[in-house]
């Protein structure tokens, strides 16, 4: 066993194929010699993902990444990364390599990142695969915000549902969230402004995120988090720390002291549920925190 382990080190370090190995903290915890030249890391460097995409972005390095808003783009990229149990996807370097990578996420958050040169296929071919992928975050992203859409969130909540187990305990949890007032803020300060609070609420809601959550907009002022694997309390916890990072946001310069809150409304996924029926009670859960006086959530207790 010892061989084996020394000659698999071995291997991992002599080969071209790019290996890293990220916590469900998206921080890295491994890569072979490849992956750290290819992303200009040093031996002992164990940066988060969102880290090292900034640092050679701005040293024009690493990942190709031709975006007006770096900081959009990262939680574009968030948004589907580590969702699913295995994802493949093209991506070019700065040094002119094209690469097929994968990701593959175990049930902990912990991601194995795999990626080959492929840079020898025939030019059409890239095209036409790049067009296919650039068509395919779109029809998953919210085109204001950069999080995921309402198509993609009811895509992953039924995914979340057909996932449990047969027999034994099911968990999971679904939250709705709504922005307070959202009609006097665009009455009062135009709809640019009211633009510019949905942009501010994905951003502050985003870092709270674990990776195996999903966040996205599901239409206007509502937004959606599904907590897999979570507990009623757990998924409240974050819920709850959503709330506090919103009301305590002054996000307008124009405006210093302006603030503005959300309401939640949360619910437990139980055996026999659908989608349909899950969400409805979340739904009415925030119904609930709205008409109980607003920057609250309320659990649906069935």
């Amino acid at each position: 066993m010892d061989d084996i382990a020394a000659r698999l080190a071995a291997l991992r370090d002599d080969t071209s194929v790019l290996i890293a190995l990220y916590d469900h903290d998206d921080r890295l915890r491994y890569a072979n010699r490849a992956f750290r030249a290819a992303f200009s890391l040093d031996d002992s460097e164990t940066p988060l993902w969102p880290d090292l995409m900034r640092r050679n972005h701005a040293a024009g390095l690493g990942t190709i990444i031709s975006v007006a808003d770096f900081d959009a783009w990262v939680v574009s990229a968030q948004s589907r990364r580590g969702k699913v149990p295995f994802r493949a996807f093209e991506t070019d370097l700065a040094d002119g390599r094209w690469l097929w990578m994968t990701e593959s996420v175990d049930r902990s958050g912990w991601m194995l990142c795999i990626a080959n040169d492929i840079t020898h296929l025939r030019a059409d071919e890239r095209t036409l695969r790049q067009d296919r992928d650039f068509a395919l975050k779109a029809s998953q992203t919210d085109e204001l915000t950069g999080i995921s859409n309402r198509r993609y969130m009811m895509t992953k909540l039924e995914e979340m549902i057909a996932s449990q187990p047969l027999w034994g305990d099911v968990s999971g949890c679904v939250c709705i969230l709504d922005i307070d007032f959202f009609k006097g803020i665009n009455d009062r300060y135009g709809h640019q402004t009211g633009d510019d609070i949905l942009l501010d609420f994905a951003r502050r809601v985003h870092p709270l995120v674990r990776r195996h959550d999903c966040f996205g907009r599901i239409g206007g002022e509502e937004f959606m988090l599904i907590f897999p694997e979570t507990t009623l309390p757990e998924g409240r916890k974050i819920v709850d720390r959503v709330l506090d990072r919103v009301r305590t946001a002054r996000p307008l310069q124009m405006v210093p002291m302006f603030s503005y809150t959300c309401s939640a409304g949360i619910a437990a996924l139980e055996r026999g549920d659908t989608a349909r029926a899950l969400y409805s009670r979340a739904d009415a859960a925030l119904y609930e925190a709205k008409h109980s006086g607003r920057d609250r959530i309320a659990v649906s207790l069935r």
